[in-house]
């Protein structure tokens, strides 16, 4: 935990040095979902590979890249791609992004993913706003000795997602006119889709929505004292549903899920931005 804290320091050293000004949010757009990057004003950009001792991102869909500048007349942190578990990194590598952000003075972490939608009235293209999540992941980020600099032993989790910013979130839907559902967002492990069985045991588990990200970060993000945190997961394909599931439908394939979220690309972003400029 002294490596960590050390090389924490150490890439928030030197981003301070490239970037002036301190961000107050940070987003990590998921998978296809990288074009709000687009917007940020200002921007700045340094590729994860010349950060210290950030991994590569390896997953086709990622930029790989951090912007900072401004969005909405926030300063802001953005992470265009993030780094996945299934890809060969350890928990602490993972979430290694989400520290430096608070690092370097984010108060408000907005964390994105696109996800297999499991409620039988989810339909493709839908955008939820994540209530809470289940560690589905077989590992967890804060296992092993703990460093009380970085964050308690046995940090709550009780409204992990802030509710003013979930409520925020549904003002902003509602007036602009996108529909938006919400639910409990299953991480697990992958790289593989999942199975017919695994599909109808989530769903009785309570989850709405699975994918292979997220969990990680916004466990870290609470340990860490992030104050404020909210989540959307774009659903891009609902063959996880449960007709689906007894019509033993295929797996959906990463290039129809890349597809189906940048086809959802404009309302995802208007309403990130919506919610960014009510902050």
């Amino acid at each position: 935990m002294q490596d960590l804290r050390a090389h924490i320091q150490e890439a928030v050293r030197f981003l301070g040095k490239r970037f002036a000004g301190v961000p107050s949010v940070g987003i990590i757009l998921g998978s296809g979902l990288g074009s709000l990057g687009e917007s940020v004003e200002h921007a700045q950009s340094v590729p994860y590979a010349r950060i210290p001792h950030f991994p590569p991102a390896t997953v086709p869909g990622h930029a790989a890249r951090l912007l900072f500048g401004r969005l909405e007349e926030k300063a802001v942190a953005v992470m265009q791609g993030r780094l996945h578990y299934y890809e060969g990194y350890s928990m602490q590598q993972v979430t290694f992004p989400v520290r430096v952000l608070q690092g370097l003075g984010v108060t408000t972490l907005i964390v994105t993913n696109v996800a297999g939608g499991l409620h039988p009235a989810f339909r493709k293209g839908d955008l939820m706003v994540i209530d809470d999540v289940i560690n589905l992941m077989g590992d967890n980020p804060l296992r092993g000795p703990n460093d009380e600099r970085l964050g308690p032993r046995f940090p709550g989790m009780r409204d992990l997602f802030s509710p003013e910013l979930r409520q925020l979130a549904r003002q902003v839907a509602r007036g602009r006119r996108i529909p938006l559902r919400h639910g409990v967002y299953a991480g697990l492990s992958g790289p593989n889709y999942e199975t017919a069985a695994e599909l109808r045991m989530l769903r009785l588990l309570g989850a709405d929505a699975v994918g292979m990200s997220t969990v990680p970060e916004v466990l870290v993000a609470r340990h860490a004292g992030i104050p404020h945190i909210l989540g959307f997961s774009c659903i891009t394909n609902v063959e996880a549903a449960g007709p689906a599931v007894r019509r033993r439908a295929a797996s959906p394939s990463h290039e129809a899920v890349l597809a189906a979220a940048r086809q959802a690309a404009d309302r995802f972003n208007a309403l990130l931005r919506g919610v960014i400029a009510r902050l």
